[in-house]
């Protein structure tokens, strides 16, 4: 048994069922992005999705028998995974591990399922949660624009159908570094679909990326950020530090020399540019991806603003050695936390392969090579 999957969803997405609504990217000319390059966007048939809903329940009936087999009942536990996927394949490991995390989570994929007829994305909501009982939250990914179209109304009927979070790809709320990635979206746009999304009674989580202004448009990309979530208040902001990725536009533009990237310190500077500049709004902040450096920046505003504030100002307040050798752990992966640099064992192994790095250029390259390891 099979079904159609997309490549992406969201880190915080990890223990959900992926649905695939459609295929790829309706727009695809994000200058930073290469998911869907050489792709063409399609939209599946409601029937096909159907089938594919209908598949998940037989397969996890099959999981649940795996257990009962061996005297557990219905409970899957990390054994009863490992053998639906080496019995079966990768789909009953997917759904094996779905249920391990109490198959209450969906997220319906690719890169924007708002495009679909409202009526068609209602029924498909519907019939997920009559053939699958135990989901209890459905998440998607989805474009300003896209949204801005749709009604509030539209939108309250898919809340009440069952979804319940929109992840959108802000980026940035400066209309010059919109235009400059050609993301397709404006900050006018971006503040309407955050208004309806939250009218409609739907979490919205938006997602900006630090250093994409480059160091051209490093301020007003934090300053018009900030003024846009400050009038959209999502109530969640994930940080997707910038990674300019080869075989993409903004590598060219890079390689031209119309994109200047920043430096470690400075992303972390945009950053607490644009923390500082947020106003009146209670989102939570989140750095839950690889590509943060500071994955531990975070907190819900306005109360944990200091906090968050005072995690940056203790990196900025490093030796240059000291950062040197945080850079380079965290890149790396031996460092979670900036307290990991307290483990005499890490910091010492990070030591001895900075030894062999000549210069500081050098470890710019080293760290920009290890970035671009991640998407």
């Amino acid at each position: 048994m099979q079904i159609e999957q997309g490549p992406i969803r969201p880190p915080s997405e990890a223990s959900s069922l992926l649905i695939r609504i459609t295929r790829n990217c309706p727009w695809n000319k994000c200058a930073f992005c290469k998911t869907y390059k050489g792709k063409q966007f399609s939209r599946r048939p409601v029937e096909d999705i159907l089938r594919d809903i209908d598949t998940v329940a037989q397969v996890a009936k099959q999981v649940r028998q795996i257990s009962w087999n061996k005297g557990w009942g219905s409970r899957v536990n990390s054994t009863v995974v490992s053998e639906a996927g080496s019995r079966y394949g990768y789909l009953h490991y997917h759904v094996a591990q779905w249920l391990y995390y109490g198959g209450k989570n969906v997220f319906l994929q690719d890169a924007n399922s708002l495009v679909l007829k409202t009526d068609d994305l209602v029924r498909i909501i519907q019939y997920l949660r009559t053939a699958l009982p135990s989901v209890e939250r459905i998440t998607t990914y989805a474009r300003a624009n896209t949204v801005a179209r749709k009604s509030v109304d539209e939108l309250r009927e898919l809340r009440e159908a069952g979804l319940a979070r929109m992840h959108m790809g802000m980026e940035s709320g400066s209309d010059i570094v919109l235009k400059m990635i050609q993301k397709g979206i404006t900050a006018k746009q971006l503040i309407e679909a955050a208004q309806k999304v939250k009218a409609a009674g739907i979490s919205l989580c938006w997602y900006i990326m630090p250093g994409l202004g480059g160091r051209e448009h490093s301020r007003e990309h934090a300053l018009e950020t900030a003024a846009v979530i400050n009038q959209g208040n999502p109530d969640y902001l994930r940080f997707r530090t910038l990674s300019v990725l080869k075989r993409t536009p903004l590598y060219e533009m890079m390689s031209s020399g119309a994109f200047t990237p920043l430096d470690e310190d400075e992303v972390i500077r945009e950053q607490r540019l644009l923390l500082e500049s947020l106003e009146g709004v209670t989102t939570t902040v989140v750095s839950d991806h690889m590509l943060n450096l500071l994955q531990e920046l975070g907190g819900t505003l306005p109360g944990d603003r200091d906090k968050m504030l005072g995690i940056i100002d203790r990196y900025l307040g490093m030796t240059p050695e000291e950062k040197a050798n945080y850079q380079l752990g965290r890149r790396a992966g031996i460092y979670a936390i900036m307290d990991d640099m307290q483990n005499q064992n890490r910091f010492l192994y990070i030591e001895k392969i900075l030894k062999r790095i000549k210069n500081p250029e050098e470890l710019k390259l080293e760290l920009a090579k290890m970035r671009s390891q991640f998407m």
